[in-house]
C-alpha cells in the first residue's frame, strides 16, 4: 500500500483528502488526467488539442475510459488529489509558490504522477521550481530499459524525437520516491506537438503516431503502477 509523509503544519483535511485519493485509486475509479496550470507567465495552455487527442488515442488503443475534455487545476488546489495523473507543458517561465510546491509534493508522495513535457524553453525555469517541490532529489535520466518504454508500444531506443528544436537528443528525466517514478520530464522531444491536430504542425503521420504511442505508454504505465 502506498504511504505518504505528512509535512509539519499540513492541515488534517488535506490528509483526509489523501486517504480518499488513495482509496479511489485502489478501487480502480477516477481514471482521469488534468492539465496543471502554473504561475510565472509561461504558456501552460500551449498545445490545446494535444491532451484531448492523446486521451482519445488511449481510450481507443489501451482500454482506458478517460474523460476526453480534461479539467485544469493549479498546484495549490485540493482538486489535484482527484486525479491520478497531471500533465504540464509550455515554453517559458514556471513558478510555484511555497504552498503550491508543498501541495504538489504531498500529491506526488501520496501516489500521484506528474508528466511535464517541455514544449521548448521551460527547462531552466522548471529545474529551479522542482527544487522547491523536492529539495533533496534530482532529475535522473531513465534508461531505454525502463518499463515506461515497454508497455503497449515498444521503444527500445527510449524516448522518440518529435521536434528538432536545438537538435539535442531527447531525454526522459524522472524523479523517484522509494523506487517509484513520481514525475516524468520529457525534454528535447516535444511529444505534445506530435499529439496536436495534424494541421497544427504538419508532422508526418509516422511521427505523430510515435508521439501518441509514447504518450499512451506513459498513461498505461501510470495506471498500471
Amino acid at each position: 500500500m502506498t504511504t505518504f509523509e505528512p509535512m509539519p503544519g499540513f492541515k488534517s483535511f488535506h490528509i483526509l483528502l489523501l486517504l480518499m485519493f488513495l482509496f479511489k485509486g485502489m478501487s480502480g475509479l477516477g481514471q482521469d488526467i488534468a492539465i496543471l496550470k502554473y504561475g510565472g507567465g509561461g504558456d501552460w495552455y500551449a498545445n490545446p488539442t494535444a491532451l484531448p487527442n492523446l486521451i482519445a488515442f488511449c481510450n481507443e488503443n489501451i482500454g482506458t475510459v478517460l474523460n476526453e475534455k480534461p479539467q485544469t487545476v493549479t498546484a495549490g488546489e485540493e482538486a489535484i488529489f482527484q486525479y491520478p495523473m497531471l500533465h504540464m507543458t509550455g515554453h517559458g517561465n514556471v513558478f510555484f509558490s511555497v504552498e503550491e510546491a508543498e501541495n504538489l509534493r504531498m500529491y506526488l508522495l501520496s501516489g500521484g504522477f506528474l508528466h511535464i513535457d517541455d514544449n521548448y524553453g521551460m527547462e531552466p525555469y522548471l529545474r529551479k521550481e522542482l527544487k522547491k517541490v523536492f529539495p533533496d532529489k534530482e532529475l535522473q535520466e531513465l534508461g531505454a530499459d525502463h518499463p515506461i518504454f515497454d508497455q503497449k508500444f515498444k521503444f527500445p531506443q527510449g524516448l522518440p524525437k518529435i521536434h528538432e528544436h536545438d537538435g539535442k537528443r531527447p531525454q526522459a528525466l524522472g524523479i523517484f520516491h522509494e523506487a517509484r517514478l513520481v514525475l516524468l520530464f520529457t525534454f528535447e522531444s516535444d511529444l505534445g506537438d506530435g499529439w496536436e491536430d495534424p494541421e497544427v504542425h504538419n508532422d508526418p503521420e509516422e511521427v505523430r503516431q510515435k508521439a501518441l504511442q509514447m504518450g499512451a505508454n506513459i498513461v498505461q504505465y501510470v495506471f498500471k503502477s
